[in-house]
Formats: structure tokens, sequence, C-alpha cells
């Protein structure tokens, strides 16, 4: 998508608007086709989809656009303080052990995926898996695998241990944006359907319920007409704490680079470390953590984690724009690798639920924490409800540690599986 039809940025963000307007007006309809048409999609996936849609039409391209960075620099941290301002870290923690264990579950998907996608695969086409030197398919692969068990710094480790041709690599970068985003709109079509998942998989969804009903019911205790007064002061935190995150993430990443090799060499296992968005995210949500002790948590009541949502929904929609439909005929062999290998993933997530009775909840958001990182987690944990955003982003930023241990595993047994 060199030459789309809309590259004003300004005309664009209308557009998304337009589309997420045109959406929330539809869904609020209580008959008719478009009430049918919600209880069937949710609609998450359709804010997500249409920018998708755009995008497929050459209509706009993520690849001209800036509002995919603004909207992960300067509304997720605002909407990770927002969503986390009225956050119970005690009844969080007594969610239990079930979230960590699909987390892990979802990195272990990656690991063992990735080899076998590229065994089944070379049945069929072995040409696709091949490669020699540094043209090899498995070092390519290798970014994927610290894309969907971290994030982008995990990715570029990847890349620089492994030394894949970078020609090659936009290939490579392709199947990461196909099949997490097609993967994203699986799940997000699974949440509208969470109560028969969750009855399938026999899940004990009592803690997740008690922690909802002890915020809905804080909620509605301290829920009043918002004034304008509310409105800059909550702004005034969510931006504050942008402000804040930006400015010590960018001093520790550069600091610690500047200091420690093993966090500058982006061979390293700390080199996620050395990631100014990693600092980012952990700053905004720990000042989100810090002000649902103080006074400032009252704030939900005007309305705090709604506006929160108004930036995560903006979000949805840069991310949507990223998936050009049409690419997925480009490469037909690499494609099919990563579907076989993200299948695999949701494979062992299923069969782990459904041995541990673990909600879709953790199942979701558990992949997500690997596939999606910083930038999808938290969206697919707020769409359960606002107050499950912070387990979104403590797993995802979970995923950053074991990102690029995880992601050398699988390529070494990568090569061996291309070998056989």
């Amino acid at each position: 998508m060199n030459n789309p039809l809309i590259t004003n940025d300004t005309v664009v963000f209308g557009l998304i608007a337009l589309c997420l307007g045109f959406i929330f007006y539809t869904s609020s309809r209580k008959t008719g086709f478009w009430n049918s048409f919600y209880s069937v999609v949710p609609a998450v996936l359709m804010c997500y989809l249409l920018p998708a849609i755009l995008a497929s039409l050459g209509i706009v391209s993520d690849e001209k656009s800036n509002l995919y960075f603004m909207a992960s620099r300067y509304l997720l941290p605002a909407a990770l303080v927002l969503m986390t301002l009225s956050i119970d870290l005690k009844a969080i923690m007594n969610l239990g052990s079930k979230a960590l264990i699909m987390f892990l579950t979802g990195s272990a998907g990656i690991i063992i995926g990735g080899p076998i996608a590229i065994l089944i695969v070379s049945i069929f086409s072995p040409e696709t898996v091949g490669g020699n030197d540094f043209d090899a398919i498995w070092r390519g692969l290798s970014t994927i695998a610290g894309s969907w068990i971290g994030g982008g710094a995990n990715q570029a480790a990847m890349l620089e241990i492994f030394q894949y041709n970078p020609q090659k690599y936009g290939g490579m970068v392709l199947i990461d944006i196909v099949v997490a985003n097609v993967w994203m709109a699986i799940i997000l079509l699974g949440v509208g359907r969470t109560k028969k998942i969750d009855k399938w998989l026999k899940a004990d969804t009592s803690a997740i319920e008690s922690l909802k009903i002890k915020v809905a019911d804080y909620t509605d205790k301290i829920t009043r007409v918002p004034t304008l007064n509310d409105y800059i002061i909550i702004l005034a935190f969510a931006f504050t704490a942008v402000g804040i995150s930006h400015f010590f993430g960018d001093y520790i990443s550069a600091y610690l680079n500047s200091t420690f090799e093993s966090v500058s060499d982006t061979k390293s296992f700390l080199s996620f470390m050395g990631s100014d968005f990693f600092w980012m995210v952990v700053i905004a949500t720990g000042l989100g953590i810090f002000l649902s002790f103080t006074k400032a948590k009252e704030y939900e009541g005007a309305g705090a984690s709604k506006i929160g949502s108004v930036f995560i929904y903006i979000l949805v929609a840069t991310i949507g724009m990223k998936m050009d439909l049409g690419m997925v005929l480009d490469n037909p062999g690499l494609i099919a690798i990563g579907f076989i290998w993200i299948a695999i993933h949701a494979g062992l997530l299923i069969l782990v639920a459904k041995i541990i009775k673990a909600p879709f909840f953790f199942l979701a958001v558990g992949s997500q924490a690997n596939v999606g990182g910083a930038a999808s987690a938290p969206v697919v944990a707020a769409e359960f409800h606002p107050s499950l955003t912070s387990v979104g982003v403590l797993l995802a930023v979970f995923g950053y540690v074991v990102g690029t241990g995880g992601a050398l595993l699988c390529a070494y047994l990568m090569e061996i599986a291309s070998k056989i």
C-alpha cells in the first residue's frame, strides 16, 4: 500500500471517528437489523474491521499515517492511567494463578508452534521453509517469535542475533501483522460468546465476577453528573501521567543503554529494558495504581474509565488500519506457516484452559499479552470489563521479560526442524 487515496492524517482521523460513531450508534439500537447483527458480531470487532476494510480498499494506509504512533504513545498510556484509577489491587491478586498459567501456556505455544509449522509446511512445500545462510527462513521466523512472545524490542533483538537478510525481512513483518491481527479479530469475536465458552470450559469465573461486581458497586456509590471541572482534572491526571511516563521512560532507557552493555547489546536477554515504550507502559501503569490509593480514585464516579475507553477504541481503530486483507495473498506459503503456528498456539491454550478450567478471559488476555503485547492486551481485557485492563497490562509487561529467551529457544528449535 504505497499510494492510498487519503494520506492527510486529519482526514484519516475523521474517517476513524466516523467509523466509531457509526458503530456505536448502530450498536445502541434495541430492535431491528442492527440489534440482530451486534448480537452476533461484537461492536469492538467492527471498530477493528472497518478501518481494516478501508486499508484493504486502498483508501487509507498505516504506512502513510502516524495515527497508530499517536494512539499507542499518547492515548494508550492515558487510558492505562484512567482505567487503573479505580483498581482494586488486592482483588486482582485474588484472581489466582490461572492468568499466569495461561500466559506461559501461550508462550509455550509460540515456542513449539514455530518448529511444528515448519515441519508441516516442509511436507508440502520444502522450498517455502528452506534458504541458506542469512536467507534461511528460520532466521526470519525468529523475529516473529520475538514479536509474538514479547514485543518490538524482542523482535529487533532476534533480527540482530540471527542477521536475517534485511531485503527479505518485509515478508516476516507481513506474517506478523496479518496473522496476529486475524487472530485478534477471532478473539474479539469470542468475547461476545464468553458465557458459552466459559460454560464449555467448565470455568470458575467467580473471582472475575466478584472483581467486576466490586468495582461496579464502588462506581455506583461515587457516580455523579460530571462537570467541566471534572473532565479537565481527569484529563490533567491522564496526560500529566503521559508526560511523566515519556520523560522518565526516555531517561531510564537512555541511562540503561549507556550504562549497561547487557541492555545496549541488542543480542542480550536484557535488551528489552532499553526500550522506551516498555518503560512508558510500566510507568503509566504504576502511576495509575498509585492514584488508586488516593482521592483521585473518586474521579471514576465522573467517568474516568469511560474516557479511557474512548482512547482504547481509537487505538483499536488504528490497529485495524494495519490490516490490509489483500496482503494475505502476497506470499501464501509464509502466511500458511503463520496460520499453522498461531493455530498451535491457540490449540494449546484451549487444551490447558479446558484442563485447568480457566475462564476465556484468561485465555484471551494470556494470548494477546504474548502475540499482541502492551498495545493489544489491555484492549482485549477492557472489552471484558474496564476493571480488568490492568491484568492485560501486567501480563504484557511480563511478556517483554521472557520474550528474548523464549524466542531464542524457538529459533534454535526451528533451525533443527528446517534441517530435518
